[in-house]
């Protein structure tokens, strides 16, 4: 099994006990840093929303059949008092517990079942090539990215085609789009960006990253860009792991050369994934 589908093993068998990403990423082998980025590429979701929007399904489910104790169920959700379960139950579900062990019936709520992985990987990835970078500096238009919002990268891009010219320093013609800045939410901050020489006259609006040297295992993606999900999945799930090399914690990219048409999405791109000496 890949690192995302011994997660969600090791979750569903341990629903009722504290669970912590730390215990998820080492069930699969992998850093904290992997694991953040290997469950979000195969789910769409960001590993510890996943535990307690399954934790809160149960509840609900046992509440809508006239559960008596709602501490009890807060205990089991790992929340620690009443107040924490309801306010996490309110804001995941738009109701109180009270409402749902009323009303007896949870088919209005938006209920998350148990994931199953399919093969949405790929068959064919073709091997990397490795290459170290030297430090340098990308600035463009910026978003802080989640789960819920990561539809919006298209729209950056556009942006991006609208205000590069106001980018001051630029180096050579060549696009990045930098993920970088995570947390353990699956949380990051998305550049789409282009090399510059200093950010000393960068306008406000932009935002700016300092890409360190790095080693880098480099994958050519030549799909269309809307398939990118599925490689950046294999990356993570399949040839990480197998590699026997470990991710380093520190951004990864998106490479865009002239070959890319931004007009069609065709013409192919590098995905450049940091790993550790």
């Amino acid at each position: 099994m890949n690192p995302a589908q011994r997660a969600l093993w090791y979750i569903e068998s341990h629903l009722a006990e504290p669970v912590t990403l730390d215990e998820i990423a080492a069930i699969g082998g992998v850093s904290r840093f992997h694991m953040v980025r290997a469950f979000a590429a195969a789910t769409g979701l960001p590993v510890m929303r996943y535990v307690r929007a399954r934790r809160l399904t149960e509840a609900a489910r046992l509440l809508a059949k006239g559960a008596p104790d709602i501490l009890s169920l807060a205990l089991e959700a790992d929340y620690g008092s009443h107040e924490a379960f309801t306010r996490a139950f309110r804001d995941h579900f738009g109701e109180t517990p009270e409402a749902v062990r009323a009303a007896t019936c949870i088919n209005h709520l938006k209920l998350q079942e148990p994931i199953l992985m399919d093969s949405t990987m790929l068959d064919n990835l073709a091997p990397p090539r490795f290459e170290t970078t030297k430090a340098f500096l990308v600035a463009g238009p910026a978003e802080r990215i989640s789960c819920d919002n990561g539809a919006i990268i298209p729209s950056l891009w556009q942006r991006f085609h609208q205000e590069v010219a106001d980018i001051p320093a630029r180096i050579g013609n060549v696009a990045y789009g930098v993920c970088c800045n995570g947390d353990d939410a699956g949380n990051f901050d998305y550049i789409a960006g282009v090399e510059v020489a200093d950010f000393s006259d960068l306008p406000r609006r932009f935002g700016r990253i300092r890409i360190p040297e790095q080693r880098y295992a480099v994958f050519t993606h030549t799909e269309h860009v809307a398939s990118i999900r599925r490689t950046v999945n294999t990356i993570w799930n399949q040839w990480l792991p197998a590699s026997g090399l470990k991710a380093a914690d520190a951004p990864n990219f998106e490479r865009y050369d002239e070959r890319f048409d931004p007009a069609t999405g065709n013409g192919g791109f590098e995905i450049w994934v940091p790993v550790k000496e």
